[in-house]
């Protein structure tokens, strides 16, 4: 990304560029960036757009050896094609014959690093892919958003507003907009207008649907769980979501006793570091047997699912009686 960046800063562009990873808001400044610095006020008479599996690679090509009209670049956008995963006939060779006049910029959610493609790209270009950022990444920015509109927000709060939000930087943005829209009138953001306005992630939904089986409180368990539903969260990735949730738990129980410190283990299970305690303190909940016998119960019930001796939601609801009766 640091390339990247002084690639747009300077304008020393490649002929041929790959955005791809999980973090789309990145990818899409980033895109959104890369045209501007090469097509400036020409954007809607030299760039080509093409999207989705049926994307025609000679048509690609074709545009690609075709002059910009009074500038020094054409541009072909090409979005979620699959050709990183499986790569047509003859445009992998192009990638070395682009011409000086063109640049080709291509956005996948998923690569193939072994496609000629990907091999291709990294030899005549440049492949980034933008992950989620890191904690001390996101507040920073935050941070810098806030100090924007004037406003100023304790560590406390911070960690409370990314506790709803996770670490997704599009969903982080929304909520965002709302907070500094809720607190127009206000210099300082605090936790009531975080509570107040942020909706909680479905990671928190997890998390409090656990803290209530944990507590018997199967009702409040149950509320959760219907939340999730009525949100269209699939009931295979709150499968796995409490599974993941109960590796977390497993992970940090073991190397707590090790003494491994807060940020490595932070580090180690993909969570804030501001967020160890608070799952400790759900770990502490359950026995080392509680926690793997609900680990082994969620892959079972996956299997189960697969073999169709069991509807999704039904699986689930099972973990969840499991859990409840720990």
């Amino acid at each position: 990304m640091e390339k990247l960046t002084a690639e747009i800063k300077n304008k020393d562009f490649k002929r041929v560029y790959l955005f791809y990873g999980e973090e789309k808001y990145l990818i899409r400044q980033y895109q959104n960036r890369l045209v501007e610095a090469v097509l400036g006020e020409n954007a809607g008479m030299n760039l080509s757009v093409f999207e989705g599996k049926n994307a025609d690679p000679k048509e690609i090509m074709s545009q690609a050896q075709t002059m910009p009209f009074f500038a020094d670049y054409r541009v072909i956008l090409v979005q979620e094609s699959g050709f990183y995963k499986k790569t047509p006939e003859g445009l992998a060779e192009y990638l070395s014959e682009i011409p000086d006049t063109a640049i080709l910029l291509f956005v996948e959610s998923e690569v193939d690093k072994r496609s000629k493609m990907y091999k291709q790209t990294e030899k005549n270009g440049r492949a980034v892919q933008f992950t989620r950022q890191k904690d001390a990444v996101l507040k920073k920015w935050i941070l810098s958003q806030l100090k924007k509109e004037g406003k100023k927000i304790t560590e406390p709060v911070m960690n409370a507003f990314l506790e709803c939000t996770g670490d997704d930087m599009e969903l982080i943005s929304q909520e965002l907009e709302k907070l500094l829209c809720y607190t127009m009138e206000k210099d300082v953001i605090s936790a009531e207008d975080v509570k107040a306005v942020c909706v909680p992630s479905v990671g928190n939904h997890i998390f409090d649907m656990i803290d209530a089986l944990a507590a018997k409180n199967r009702q409040r368990a149950m509320d959760l769980y219907l939340d999730l539903l009525r949100l269209r969260e699939p009931p295979m990735r709150i499968l796995y979501l409490i599974g993941r949730q109960f590796y977390i738990l497993n992970r940090l129980k073991s190397m707590r006793k090790t003494g491994i410190g807060d940020r490595e283990m932070a580090s180690a299970v993909k969570i804030p570091p501001f967020a160890v305690k608070k799952n400790l303190a759900q770990a502490a909940k359950f026995t080392d047997e509680q926690i793997q016998e609900t680990i082994e119960t969620c892959v079972q019930a996956d299997a189960d699912v697969k073999s169709g001796h069991l509807s999704d939601r039904m699986a689930v609801e099972l973990v969840m009686t499991t859990i409840a009766g720990l």
